[in-house]
């Protein structure tokens, strides 16, 4: 059952508040900022990508970079912006050097990603790279594998379709990964509308009807044709 957009936005800014001075995860002492993540916190679809780069560090904000203008790009061919969805990634911190994230800090943060689902209530997540698609599909399978196919799962205790696509900074270096990132962006907005009509109440029957059985007569009627 859904909580109220307006409970879980209260909700997420508490975590924010909470997440920012107690954050001592094993980055601590290199971090220039805790990135928690921005967009709409009711939002449909919820982009995760690895850790924070360095003008993600200094900012404070999510996909600033080249990575982010791209990103920005994708969804405008799409027919959304940045302000539709909510961006995070799987960790909050920036690793020295940009290097790959650790067992250790993927441990220490997820936690706080799972409770950002838990309260956005995204229906589609799509995971950036090969990090958050290994994390979120509880699979070992790399992202070249499973780019473009959506899977259902069950995450932070809701049902999600996840959709796993190349991370916009591996398609900054190489035009083969920016051709098929655009491809599994284009089916984005149908994967949305399925999703989202999954989900939406039935509409009212029309009279006469039952929802066991759409041809069925009323109750009323029924001694009727015996």
């Amino acid at each position: 059952m859904s909580r109220p957009a307006a409970e879980r936005r209260e909700d997420l800014v508490a975590l924010y508040r909470q997440l920012s001075p107690e954050h001592r995860c094993p980055l601590a002492e290199s971090r220039a900022s805790v990135v928690f993540g921005a967009g709409n916190s009711d939002a449909d679809l919820m982009f995760v990508g690895e850790a924070p780069g360095a003008n993600e560090d200094r900012e404070g904000r999510p996909f600033v970079g080249r990575a982010g203008k791209l990103l920005d790009t994708l969804l405008a061919e799409i027919g959304l912006d940045r302000e539709d969805t909510f961006v995070a990634n799987v960790l909050k911190c920036r690793p020295p050097g940009n290097r790959d994230p650790r067992p250790e800090e993927i441990e220490e943060c997820s936690p706080w990603l799972f409770r950002q689902i838990e309260l956005i209530e995204p229906k589609v997540i799509c995971t950036l790279g090969n990090f958050a698609t290994k994390l979120l599909s509880g699979s070992p399978v790399g992202i070249t594998k499973v780019h473009g196919k959506p899977q259902p799962r069950t995450i932070a205790g809701r049902q999600v379709l996840l959709y796993p696509i190349f991370h916009p900074a591996a398609a900054l270096r190489t035009d083969a990964v920016r051709r098929l990132l655009s491809q599994d962006f284009t089916r984005l907005p149908a994967l949305l509308d399925e999703e989202r009509a999954a989900v939406a109440p039935a509409p009212p029957l029309a009279p006469g009807l039952s929802r066991s059985g759409a041809g069925e007569p009323p109750a009323s009627q029924l001694d009727l044709l015996g």
